[in-house]
């Protein structure tokens, strides 16, 4: 209803004519430039994903107004600077110039963004920096014969004033009191980027901001990068995504770090202290939103399924994108799956396309409406095939693991076998045992498609048992009298059947054939 029908209507009601509020009445105050700047993320590793997005953005719009040739790469260097406590993150986009660069970078919202294709719309994200260090400043040009003009926001001064009560309330006066702007030397520099700095970063736990290896993992995860050359499936992956996606992968560089950060997806899975999981294929999925056209594409990585993954391997859970930026972390579905744990089994990825499926503010999830959640409920049936093969990979190694053991019992019984201390009544049972020992070996074996090489080595131990059955194993108390022979057997025989570990048992009763022996 518009503001003129709601004033039709009230006046019908009241018979009085409702006026509308005069823009002097408005009140635009100082919170606001807090809670769109240190309120905004709760994790400080956000900022990165934040400039880098915008950069991402600027490199396009250096591409379609021919700025920047289209077979060129698109570049981001972040340096950082320990001894200054400052980062710098430098892009070789269309950059901003005149009258651009100022209101661009001093406006709250409003972006220029919006009704694009650009990944970022709402215009506060450039502050994000703000949170965490003392002074955010931005320099730019986008010609070479052009000024490089720097704008400063004073971290420091915000601070204060935020901390004065008797002060104005308006944030307009508040921004010109913190914001300074200048041009400066422009031989040092590109003749088209964007960089912003932020110096005197705050000492958080762990100092993640000043961290190379921090900001990289971060940034392979969540940045438009491509897959490293190493990685088998890369190339597939990108050629699927490319039928729907817009892919201007960024050449980025972190200083500290050797050569260009890539996704981290590699043909193994290095988890923690486990064995490395394999990964065997790649399948691809569509989803068609609520007008039936393709409103999502992903896919997912199949490996070994042996458990949960470790959260280095920066590969844990299905995760979404939209403009190729993650948005939330790897549990941002996992209660869609038939068991929340088998998220984080899972490898792969879903590229949202339909435009009505819109990040939130913060970019920790997306807006909740009605194409979300056809787009969820899509997804049912896949994560349900991801269980299914969580829990047959389950079946099959607890198949292995009983395989393995079964035959290990056997192979000791073997060992008692060939042993021949006891007596023959006793032998002739450890026969029948080893027999029983390897039909529940063969059972196990050809219930388990994957235990082939142990299959083959039940056919071994059955081999092995008919040899020594058949053959006469020689008798390691033959030089004993035949009375003094049978009382040892005997005490063999009791002490593996009072033993709980005839490995233990055979040990000690080799020892004492042994001692008699000599």
């Amino acid at each position: 209803m518009t503001m003129g029908a709601a004033a039709s209507r009230l006046k019908a009601k009241t018979g009085t004519t409702a006026n509308r509020v005069s823009a002097e009445d408005i009140i635009i105050g100082n919170d606001l430039l807090e809670l769109v700047s240190s309120a905004m993320y709760v994790d400080p590793m956000s900022i990165f994903r934040e400039y880098v997005q915008n950069a991402a953005d600027a490199i396009e719009q250096a591409r379609r107004t021919g700025t920047l040739d289209q077979d060129a790469p698109g570049k981001v260097d972040i340096e950082i600077d320990g001894k200054t406590r400052s980062v710098r993150i430098r892009d070789n986009g269309v950059g901003l110039s005149g009258e651009a660069f100022v209101k661009r970078l001093t406006a709250l919202g409003a972006s220029a963004k919006r009704g694009t294709d650009a990944r970022g719309f709402r215009g506060v994200g450039r502050l994000a920096g703000l949170a965490y260090a003392q002074d955010l400043l931005f320099r730019s040009r986008s010609t070479k014969g052009e000024p490089v003009r720097e704008l400063c926001w004073d971290g420091r001064t915000l601070k204060a004033l935020m901390r004065e009560t008797d002060g104005p309330n308006d944030i307009r006066a508040l921004i010109e009191r913190i914001v300074t702007v200048q041009e400066i030397a422009a031989e040092n520099y590109p003749e088209h980027f964007f960089e912003v700095e932020l110096r005197g970063i705050v000492r958080l736990r762990g100092d993640p901001l000043l961290n190379p290896n921090a900001i990289a993992d971060y940034l392979a995860q969540v940045a438009p990068l491509p897959f490293s050359p190493a990685f088998t499936h890369g190339a597939a992956i990108t050629a699927k995504l490319a039928e729907h996606v817009m892919q201007a992968p960024l050449a980025l560089s972190v200083s500290g770090i050797e050569g260009q950060v890539y996704r981290p997806h590699r043909d193994t899975i290095a988890n923690g202290n486990k064995t490395p999981l394999t990964v065997h294929e790649v399948s691809f999925i569509e989803l068609p939103d609520i007008d039936s056209a393709v409103g999502a594409v992903g896919w997912f990585l199949h490996h070994d399924y042996e458990g949960a993954l470790a959260t280095a391997t920066l590969q844990k859970g299905f995760r979404l994108r939209a403009g190729d930026i993650q948005v939330g972390g790897d549990a941002l579905l996992e209660q869609e799956f038939p068991e929340s744990r088998f998220n984080s089994w899972t490898v792969g990825e879903l590229h949202v396309i339909d435009r009505r499926i819109v990040p939130n503010g913060r970019r920790d999830h997306f807006e909740q409406n009605a194409h979300f959640a056809n787009l969820v409920n899509h997804l049912g049936p896949h994560f349900r095939d991801i269980a299914h093969r969580c829990r047959t990979s389950s079946v099959q190694r607890k198949a292995q693991r009983d395989l393995e053991l079964a035959l290990e019992a056997t192979c000791g019984s073997l060992d008692l076998l060939r042993q021949n201390s006891v007596t023959p009544a006793a032998r002739t049972r450890l026969v029948r045992e080893i027999e029983g020992q390897i039909g529940k070996a063969e059972q196990l074996a050809a219930a388990s498609e994957t235990t082939v090489p142990l299959g083959d080595k039940v056919a071994d131990v059955r081999a092995a048992l008919s040899e020594l059955a058949d053959a006469d194993s020689a008798d390691p108390l033959a030089h004993l009298k035949p009375k003094e022979r049978s009382q040892y057997q005997h005490f063999f025989e009791l002490i593996y059947e009072c033993s709980q570990n005839r490995v233990a048992a055979k040990a000690l009763v080799d020892r004492i054939i042994a001692r008699i022996s000599e």
